[in-house]
């Protein structure tokens, strides 16, 4: 056999995919061929999202990649006995990949690449669109360029949906000898994993749309912020960052152009809080990350005092595809003023958990059942945290209200960075209320007194809450400061650590009454 009639196994690197044993299947596999004098070539690439499969094992055949999963290293021998190197018949065979009805009814745009490619490969990402958007941004002015992500509507994904565009401009517009571009990828939410997917599975995505933001607002200087508990995405981006300066795609000379980009990548503090924009700044610099006050705002006076371009790893990732096939492209998908997609990701008491990228404007209830097959307890689903620990529970009366930043901001909801987390009716919704608030004390950074003062107090008061139930009067004393608590820190805190803790804890408290001991719907907003 010469190397061209090589068989093309595909075991995936993810963290997820590394946790339940993918490095021991890819070493059974690589040894099985060994030793049945097979000619496999094995490559390590990003997960497909299909986490309640993995690892999934793809195999090239003549009908295109076939997957199985989730396969043990000791399903390995039995797989080829069955002749899974050209697609035979097995227990754990689910068919051509992309012929798998979940990831077969999603729309990836800035997932197309995930688990397709070696993610350190640079010959796989060209081959796939990688670089056609820097190479169609070099043909544009900077102005041009930064007009394309404003008319695609993108929306920062990092939870704020601040138009991206909007930040673009006013950085390209403020005059500075040194301007930068940080990409926050510090994500610490509940439920959450689609920037480090997209760091450890298509890296160079990344790359490519920091430095188009780079080259748009005049910025020669772009840094990766991660969260510290991602070795594998650290690890990866600081390689193919190295590939990328070797290939001319960063550095003085970006791809001949004699416009520069430099790249690094710092780890992250270990704070939650540090996922707040200044206070990530207040990291990079070195310092305490504490929330600073606004303005002036990042985009004048950011990183070391200097116009800062911050955005989240999904919002940066996504730029490539808007500048290879136009503003008006990208546009078409979704509602309303939600354009585009968003990878959401399915956590919690649910059969299937992992990613689906849709456009905006399917619903919860679709998510739940149609993606991720219900709960995984068999028990109905009772409650859905959606945005993250300061997220909003949501009933099953909204889970038809279409996933669209407006919608859930008219029912005290947020989408945020399209975490999903199932909870099934064996739910205590007065001790996640609770959670809520220990969180918020554990994770502020402590500058302004709602925050670090009412999130203390907000545990205490649900203490009571709970402690007074048989006693009416008390309780209803109680039920009323915690109310008035949320109040305070909703429109009294610094910012959303503070002001977004109120979420979980007042839907909690409207939509499941009887957990907190009341007997009538308490029907406020958020």
């Amino acid at each position: 056999m010469t190397a061209l009639d090589a068989i093309t196994v595909y075991v995936p690197r993810d963290s997820a995919a590394l946790a339940v044993g993918a490095d021991r299947v890819a070493r059974a596999i690589a040894a099985q061929a060994t030793q049945r004098g097979l000619n496999v070539r094995l490559v390590r690439n990003g997960s497909r999202g299909l986490f309640w499969l993995e690892p999934l094992v793809e195999v090239v055949t003549t009908q295109g990649r076939i997957a199985y999963g989730p396969v043990d290293p000791t399903d390995v021998p039995g797989l080829f006995e069955a002749g899974f190197l050209q697609g035979g018949a097995h227990a754990l065979a689910l068919g051509p990949t992309e012929e798998i009805p979940f990831l077969k009814h999603q729309e990836r745009l800035t997932f197309a690449r995930m688990g397709i490619v070696d993610p350190l490969s640079l010959a796989d990402y060209e081959a796939h669109e990688g670089y056609a958007g820097l190479r169609r941004a070099l043909e544009l002015t900077p102005s041009q360029v930064v007009q394309q992500v404003l008319d695609s509507g993108l929306r920062g994904r990092g939870g704020a949906a601040f138009p991206a565009g909007i930040k673009w401009k006013t950085v390209a517009g403020t005059t500075a000898p040194q301007k930068h571009i940080v990409c926050n990828a510090d994500e610490g939410d509940s439920g959450t994993f689609s920037d480090r997917m997209t760091m450890e599975g298509d890296p160079f995505v990344l790359i490519e749309g920091m430095t188009i933001a780079g080259l748009a607002v005049g910025a020669t200087q772009g840094w990766i912020y991660v969260r510290s508990e991602y070795p594998h995405a650290i690890a990866t981006l600081e390689s193919a960052i190295a590939i990328a300066r070797q290939a001319g795609y960063l550095g003085p000379d970006v791809m001949g152009s004699g416009r520069a980009f430099e790249l690094v990548v710092r780890k992250a503090a270990g704070a939650y809080v540090c996922g707040e924009e200044t206070a990530l700044l207040e990291s990079l610099e070195g310092k305490r990350g504490i929330v600073r006050a606004k303005p002036p705002l990042p985009a004048i006076e950011g990183l070391f005092g200097q116009p800062t371009v911050i955005n989240n790893v999904i919002t940066l990732a996504t730029v490539p595809i808007i500048l290879a096939r136009g503003a008006d492209f990208y546009k078409h998908y979704g509602m309303g003023r939600s354009r585009g997609t968003l990878p959401f990701q399915l956590a919690g008491n649910l059969k299937h958990g992992g990613l689906v990228e849709k456009a905006f404007g399917l619903t919860l209830r679709e998510l739940l059942f149609t993606f991720g097959g219900g709960s995984a307890s068999g028990r109905p689903i009772k409650a859905v945290q959606v945005g993250g620990p300061l997220g909003a529970y949501l009933p099953e009366s909204q889970w038809d209200l279409p996933l669209d930043y407006e919608a859930y901001a008219a029912v005290g909801a947020a989408v945020g960075h399209g975490g999903i987390v199932a909870h099934d009716d064996s739910a205590d919704m007065s001790k996640l209320a609770r959670y809520a608030m220990e969180f918020c004390a554990l994770e502020s950074c402590g500058k302004c007194t709602p925050c670090r003062i009412g999130s203390t107090r907000g545990m205490e008061v649900i203490d009571r809450i709970t402690l007074h139930r048989q006693q009416p009067a008390a309780h209803a004393q109680q039920v009323a400061l915690l109310k008035d608590l949320c109040d305070t820190m909703l429109y009294g805190s610094l910012c959303a650590m503070g002001g977004m803790t109120p979420y979980p804890v007042m839907s909690a408290l409207n939509h499941f009454p009887e957990d907190f001991g009341l007997s009538t719907p308490q029907r406020e907003a958020a």
